[in-house]
């Protein structure tokens, strides 16, 4: 049933005006929904003319099923390493100010890729220009200080560590740009699921870092975006 503003197909109503009003168009959750709602969300979104569409925290698993349900006539990309879907095409962007701005995404440790590459595909989808620097924490504090030059050209980093996540503070301080801290679940038992990397980003000594929750790559790509979106005014 078409409202205004949205299409509801009862087990979802699908947002058809979130691009005018937010300039990004509804992106699907897909952690807690089987492949079938999917599958429905998605030909409810292209039959509104959204063809480029994002499916975040989907795993291998539900992604392969999904993917026999959309074929033949719909094609979908899947990014492993981000547990992200893609439908459609990314965003390319020809403002010129855009391909000189970028976003430098730094995470302490290989074991927060996955996190990394949620924020990574996010923003390249949205037509960002992307440049990651991965395993450069605190515990080997000169690998990050060896790429000082990348730090000082970024127009927003975002931070990502577990553990203590002391990695947000210290670009904190050696940036003038604003700094996106998202602490990641991965540490032993006294991180308590990334609650103390949470706390630490919270309560950085760094003026001006911006803390999202745990483990939520896609939130701080959006905020970067938005960012982004002012420089292009």
């Amino acid at each position: 049933m078409e409202q205004k503003g949205f299409k509801d197909i009862g087990l979802a109503k699908i947002d058809t005006e979130r691009k005018n009003r937010t300039g990004v168009g509804e992106v699907i959750f897909g952690q807690g929904k089987t492949q079938e709602q999917i599958n429905k969300i998605v030909r409810a979104m292209k039959e509104r003319s959204q063809d480029s569409i994002l499916i975040t925290r989907l795993d291998k698993e539900k992604a392969g099923n999904l993917d026999k349900l959309l074929k033949p006539d719909i094609s979908m990309h899947y990014f492993s390493d981000a547990k992200i879907g893609v439908i459609g095409e990314f965003t390319n962007k020809t403002d010129s100010e855009s391909e000189k701005a970028k976003i430098l995404i730094c995470c302490a440790g290989t074991s927060d890729l996955p996190v990394a590459e949620e924020a990574a595909i996010t923003l390249e989808f949205l037509g960002n220009k992307v440049e990651r620097l991965y395993d450069v924490g605190v515990a080997g504090i000169h690998r990050l200080l060896s790429y000082q030059d990348k730090l000082k050209n970024a127009s927003v980093v975002i931070a990502i560590a577990g553990m203590e996540g002391a990695l947000a503070s210290v670009i904190g301080g050696l940036v003038s740009c604003p700094v996106i801290a998202v602490p990641t679940s991965v540490g032993y038992g006294a991180s308590f699921g990334g609650l103390a990397a949470l706390l630490s980003m919270l309560n950085s000594c760094a003026s001006g870092v911006t803390v999202v929750n745990i483990d939520n790559g896609f939130g701080a790509a959006m905020a970067a975006n938005k960012i982004m979106r002012l420089t292009d005014r």
